[in-house]
């Protein structure tokens, strides 16, 4: 089975004002459907033919900058649509709020150093929250379309939140300034889905 783009469950306007139509269409229509053609293109005939992307992932020959890339691409922006809403915005709850005050102390502490670790990635590349078996959370970020999945790139554990910085996903609206869109990713966050997929990286 050839991984497919998935379809997002909100309109191209529902992030607005933070993440713009236009931005949204461009990232999902071209940039992520050409890391999910050029991924299938990059494993077919392969043995990773007809794994998980997870699996690919975490077994990856980080040599073979094919599938690093695009497998990357393809996982990184899947999580990315998942964990924004039109609805989003506030702060976690239960366990994952606790995680994150005893990792960081506060909700606000974490916003900052989440802020700076998307901020300070030089060049394109992501920012992230992990979570690991023993419930613990740790914020990285890695270049390009790494992740922490990949052996020894990031923090380890699972990624259950994701800001793409790369300037495609905001440039449109904001140019250079990467804060402004940082700033403005916290009011799209859907903390009940980040939630679920920390519950669910601690199993």
């Amino acid at each position: 089975m050839a991984f497919e783009l998935p379809k997002l469950k909100y309109a191209f306007d529902a992030l607005e004002p933070h993440i713009d139509a236009r931005t949204m269409e461009i990232h999902h229509d071209k940039h992520h459907a050409g890391y999910t053609s050029k991924l299938n293109d990059a494993i077919a005939g392969t043995d990773n033919e007809g794994k998980t992307i997870e699996n690919i992932l975490e077994n990856l020959d980080k040599a073979n900058t094919a599938v690093r890339n695009n497998g990357g691409g393809y996982y990184n922006h899947n999580l990315y649509w998942e964990i924004m809403s039109p609805n989003g915005g506030g702060k976690p709850e239960g366990e994952l709020a606790k995680a994150i005050d005893a990792a960081y102390g506060s909700f606000d502490a974490f916003k900052d150093e989440f802020s700076k670790a998307g901020a300070g990635q030089f060049g394109s590349g992501w920012a992230w929250l992990c979570a690991h078996k023993d419930g613990k959370v740790e914020i990285c970020s890695t270049p390009n379309q790494d992740n922490p999945l990949m052996p020894g790139v990031g923090c380890g554990g699972t990624p259950v939140l994701g800001m793409d910085v790369w300037e495609h996903a905001y440039y449109l609206n904001y140019q250079n300034r990467r804060p402004d869109y940082i700033n403005a990713f916290f009011n799209v966050i859907d903390w009940k889905e980040v939630a679920a997929k920390y519950l669910k990286a601690k199993e």
